[in-house]
């Protein structure tokens, strides 16, 4: 049923508790399909103001390295799983998370979005947020919301 899944990591034990749901999606799902993993980095800007000109090469070597090792975390985790009949790709993004993941899945068709979530509620939700909770509710492509192992019911 579903041919092209998206699952936003963020290199976290909890982004990748949904790994053995892909599994399970894919395990019926025949071949032709694809799994795209996708990490987003937050938009950094350069500190400014007189004398930090001096620091405009640094900021740049400093953002190239923050990038690859993105782009190293999602290479290495698409190494360690096998989906029978999907192809495995990566994506690194910039941007707010929720934003670019809802974005890029919607622009590029895919058919469901995969995203762990702790599933707080009240203080610590309003304090922390939510990327998933955003994504749920601005995108257009079904979410599979997945709660992380050993959750307690009504946190």
């Amino acid at each position: 049923m579903y041919k092209k899944i998206i699952v936003p990591v963020d290199g976290s034990e909890l982004a990748e508790c949904v790994l053995p749901h892909i599994g399970k999606l894919t395990e019926g799902s025949g071949a032709g399909g694809t799994v795209s993993f996708m990490r987003v980095e937050e938009k950094r800007m350069p500190p400014s103001g007189e004398g930090f000109d001096y620091y405009a090469n640094e900021w740049e070597r400093m953002e190239a390295a923050r990038m690859a090792v993105a782009e190293e975390y999602l290479t290495e985790l698409s190494k360690r799983v096998h989906y029978e009949g999907f192809k495995v790709e990566t994506v690194v993004q910039v941007g707010s998370a929720s934003e670019a993941i809802a974005a890029y899945a919607e622009k590029n068709g895919f058919d469901l979005i995969v995203i762990a979530t702790h599933g707080r509620s009240g203080v610590s939700r309003w304090v922390w947020g939510s990327v998933a909770d955003r994504i749920l509710r601005s995108s257009c492509v079904p979410v599979l919301m997945i709660r992380a192992p050993g959750c307690f019911q009504g946190i």
